[in-house]
């Protein structure tokens, strides 16, 4: 029995007999809002909501009824028939979990002729199933062994003379679990879990009555099959059937530990399931507000990468970054990195020093950052990854809505009607909550898809209403113009709420803007690519049903008009009263586990925590008294801008937490150039990343493992990070810039993060009502939380916007400067792929490489045959602003004249040929626009010969460093 540790059961208020995440209840909950009834379950009389069902009803009185295919995740299957009960004035003995309660019922689960049955019915199974309990993998944690001992099975009559399963052989080709179908009782659960949880649909029951066996694909290995390895299936399993490997290997778990994903920014809440001081596997958490129990592969399999050999343990100094590593004590490098930072900042002055906070560590950390910049540093030069990504969101947002985050739940889009998905592939990239988005569009939502490329959103098993607009890169601006322009000009805007909720004045003049005949469908053909007809008959579907929402991703922000496209999307959303409420809304699709946290904690150089400009003498006041110091009410450097004066020689030192800029901005050889040119670079990382390889002094990091703090997703859920492990160097993440801080001469003395939180809440307005006591109260908080949204606010703008009234902008289209010509014929736009996760340092260290090796140049049938490209083929890729290689693939996914890559690999080069063409209001790169060539050839570009030397170089100097310590 593994030992749960629930956040939620230290609070009095809460009635954990709905509210136990660690009991399996069966089947799922009745519909919101359903009238109660009352029955009465062996002489329990209780009250629950109609169409609870019978089986349910008794966990709720904890009362046990045994059960193997019924499960509260999914829906009922009454195929076991172990469940059965007898229920007063009806015949025969009816499954509980397919049976309704109904008001009045009695029944009973308990009786020699219930028992007689049940003990029947196990020893059928049982005479199938191998008797191997003391050496099974899942002895301990096994339902079917649990089921077997509360029948009250002693014996099977039936033996194993007759023909049998038993020598069924497995399945080993997922490197994360394994497929023993000797032990399948064909209970269909890890089917229905594909299809209703996961909605991939590759599992299936192959063959009838004695013959029935779970099959992946078309009688496929799990590798070769659709399976995306979310683990629903193995969470699903009874019995070992679907096994994790590494329980096979280290044996079930005992005790466990809930705490939040560290990969994208859904926010997955996980069992960290513990063994001794091992951890065995991660379990996704029923009561995850979030992901509720689902899980994808990276955040449910790919862990191992905290414990990598890769691992920095101790931390590393050295003069110069020509010279080799030598390890040096936490207090010496503290030192070090001090006295060059003072030596530096006396010799060229107080603007000549910086930060980079990070998103992928927690909130807590990240506001110790800023405020170590701001406070001991004594400028505004802090700045964060959300500058590389969604950066435009802020200030988009900001504008036109007045607060600069997503207006809704995840959970809100199961009452969403049409749903238009704008540059982003949840399915790839944010892939619990894809699952959610196909759940609803099986259900009948339509499906609105602006994206150059096919995206697997589109191939929805089931999927009712699908529309794609396969618009050219960089067209965004022209599209949403496009749409609105349909809007407005067929009357299908909602007058009432514009009336009501939006500025008078900016609403007439946008609407005179966006009414011109230059916006309409035909004139922005030739510059979209996108049909006049497709565009009309998508803009009366968004506008036309009860709820429209629209999620968007980098696909949008990650262009040189991304703050005007986000604009253009709150303009569609607010002309069509689709803000408030549950089912709309505007939501975008944070890339990291903790970019909106590093945004809210004031990582940008114009804001102070909660989105306060330095500027405002008010603000800024309340964190002068706060810190005891005086704060520069100019805002300070952009990422870009640290770069730029790097390579002139006015900037000269960067302190950099858990992110890697080398790999990850664009035009790599300019910020190369920038590292080159600091005279003090600090990182403190996990691993040795790309940019840690020009740093001067190495801080280990902490994996999410290894701390305490908080993670916001994109929902702006803030969720607990619990410390699972110990930190493998000794230090969590704030411990170590707290040393800094001290070590420069600026005071920190916080003794546990929950004190950090507490001052955040104390200055930053939207989190005043945030505590570690409240969070684990209610399990997880969505800002706004204050004084008038104690609990959170999950759905934003629904009586008054913080501006108050909604202001329509307007949204010139600009044609980017990057474009295709005779020497650069093609448009490069680039993405990630489901099993790595951004730049890879993570996902690189698990077995996720067996899906993803490599990354690749994706091509249209075309343009490879313009090329006499064949599949597999070396592809030189040369853009204005330098040339990689990649392995070319054909792919029928992107639309003629348009290629694709992802940028997981370091050596790829995929930011190589990206230019520094930014966003106009943000300094946001334009990523997803680049020109290019592509031609065949035989070797590295001559970026990745350098990189690949200096990166041995590097390591070298690091392995010297570790094998010369004491």
């Amino acid at each position: 029995m593994i030992e749960h540790f629930d956040p939620r059961r230290q609070a009095n208020s809460v009635d954990f007999a709905k509210d136990d995440f660690s009991k399996d209840y069966g089947t799922p909950a009745a519909r919101p809002g359903a009238a109660s009834v009352s029955v009465e379950i062996d002489g329990i009389t209780l009250s629950v909501p109609e169409g609870t069902s019978v089986l349910r009803a008794a966990a709720l009185a904890d009362i046990s009824i045994p059960k193997l295919c019924a499960t509260d995740s999914l829906e009922a299957f009454g195929s076991c028939r172990l469940c059965a009960v007898e229920i007063e004035g009806r015949r025969g003995l009816p499954a509980s979990c397919t049976t309704p309660v109904v008001q009045g019922m009695k029944v009973t689960t308990q009786n020699e002729r219930l028992a007689k049955l049940r003990r029947g019915v196990m020893e059928l199974y049982i005479s199938d199933h191998p008797l191997d309990c003391l050496t099974c993998s899942a002895n301990g944690d096994c339902e079917l062994q649990d089921m077997a001992g509360s029948v009250g099975l002693r014996e099977v009559r039936y033996g194993f003379e007759g023909e049998n399963h038993l020598d069924k052989p497995k399945d080993t080709s997922n490197p994360y679990f394994t497929f023993d179908p000797s032990k399948c009782i064909v209970c269909s659960r890890c089917v229905r879990a594909c299809d209703e949880v996961q909605g991939t649909f590759a599992l299936t029951i192959d063959g009838r009555g004695f013959d029935s066996k779970v099959s992946a694909g078309q009688d496929e290995a799990f590798m070769d099959s659709d399976c995306v390895s979310c683990g629903a299936c193995v969470q699903a399993c009874p019995t070992a059937t679907l096994m994790d490997n590494s329980v096979i290997d280290h044996g079930v778990p005992d005790r466990s530990v809930v705490t939040t994903c560290a990969y994208c920014g859904v926010g997955c809440s996980f069992e960290a399931q513990m063994k001794g001081d091992k951890l065995v596997r991660m379990v996704p958490y029923k009561g995850g507000d979030a992901n509720h129990g689902h899980s994808c592969v990276k955040g449910r399999f790919a862990f191992g990468y905290a414990s990598h050999p890769d691992r920095l343990t101790t931390p590393m100094i050295r003069d110069s970054i020509d010279q080799p590593w030598r390890e040096a004590s936490w207090e010496e490098a503290i030192s070090f990195a001090a006295k060059r930072l003072k030596a530096i900042q006396a010799e060229h002055g107080r603007e000549s020093i910086g930060g980079i906070t990070s998103s992928r560590c927690t909130n807590e950390e990240t506001y110790l950052v800023q405020k170590l910049i701001r406070a001991a540093f004594g400028n505004n030069n802090t700045d964060t990854c959300a500058r590389v990504c969604h950066s435009p969101t802020g200030y988009g947002l900001k504008t036109t809505l007045g607060e600069s985050a997503g207006t809704q739940t995840f959970d809100s889009v199961m009452q969403s009607d049409a749903i238009i998905v704008i540059g982003a592939n949840p399915t790839d990239a944010h892939p619990v909550f894809g699952s959610m988005m196909r759940k609803r569009l099986r259900q009948g939502a339509k499906l609105i898809v602006a994206d150059p490329r096919r995206i697997d959103l589109l191939k929805t098993p089931h999927l009712k209403e699908a529309q794609h607009l396969p618009l050219r890169p960089g067209t965004n601006v022209a599209l949403v113009n496009a749409l609105a322009h349909v809007v407005i000009t067929e009357g299908l805007e909602d007058k009432d709420f514009v009336a009501k909720r939006c500025d008078t004045d900016a609403y007439q003049s946008w609407r005179a803007f966006i009414s011109e005949e230059r916006h309409s469908p035909e004139v922005s053909e030739p510059i979209t690519g996108v049909p006049a007809d497709a565009v009309r008959q998508a803009a009366r579907t968004y506008a036309t049903v009860p709820n429209g929402a629209i999620y968007y991703g980098l696909g949008v922000t990650e262009h040189s008009q991304g703050s005007t496209m986000v604009m253009g999307i709150a303009n569609l959303a607010l002309a069509t009263g689709n803000i408030g409420r549950e089912g709309v809304g505007v939501n975008p699709l944070r890339g990291q586990n903790n970019v909106q946290g590093s945004c809210d904690m004031g990582s940008f150089p114009h804001e102070l925590p909660g989105y306060q400009h330095v500027a405002d003498p008010n603000a800024r006041g309340r964190f002068e008294a706060k810190w005891g110091v005086q704060l520069d009410d100019e805002p300070g450097l952009r990422i870009p801008n640290m770069f730029d004066a790097a390579i002139e020689g006015t900037f000269k030192a960067l302190y950099v937490q858990g992110e890697d800029i080398a790999q990850s901005d664009p035009n790599t050889q300019h910020v190369e150039a920038a590292l080159r040119s600091l005279d003090c670079l600090i990182v403190q990382d996990i691993f040795l990343n790309e940019t840690a390889k020009f740093a001067h002094v190495l801080l280990p990091g902490s994996s999410f493992l290894e701390k305490d703090g908080t993670f916001t997703n994109a929902e702006r859920r803030i969720n607990r990070v619990r410390k699972v492990t110990p930190p493998v160097a000794g230090k969590q993440d704030w411990e170590v810039t707290q040393d800094l801080a001290n070590a420069l001469g600026y005071p920190m003395n916080y003794a546990h993060p929950s004190e950090i939180m507490d001052e955040i809440a104390a200055l930053a307005p939207s989190f005043a009502g945030v505590s570690y006591e409240k969070l684990e109260q209610y399990g997880s908080l969505q800002w706004p939380c204050n004084d008038e949204n104690p609990q959170g606010m999950p759905t934003m703008h629904a009586l008054n916007f913080p501006i108050g009234l909604g202001r329509f902008a307007i949204t010139e289209y600009v044609a980017t400067e990057e474009r295709a010509n005779r020497r650069f014929p093609l448009l490069l736009t680039t993405g990630r792929i489901l099993s790595q996760y951004n730049v890879g340092a993570q996902t690189r260290r698990t077995h996720n490489q067996h899906w993803h090796n490599e990354d690749v140049l994706e091509l249209h049938p075309s343009d490879a045959e313009l090329r006499g490209v064949s599949d597999g083929d070396w592809l030189g890729i040369t853009s204005r602003s330098g040339q990689t290689v990649l392995r070319a693939r054909i792919s029928e996914r992107m639309q003629p004249g348009v290629v694709y890559t992802t940028f997981h690999h370091p050596g790829s080069g995929a930011n190589v040929i990206t230019t520094d063409n930014s966003d106009w209001a943000t300094n946001c790169p334009e990523y997803k626009v680049t020109a290019v060539q592509v031609e065949k050839v035989s070797q590295p570009s001559a970026w990745q010969q350098r990189f690949n030397a200096f990166d041995q170089t590097q390591k070298r100097h690091l392995a010297k460093a570790q094998q010369e310590a004491p």
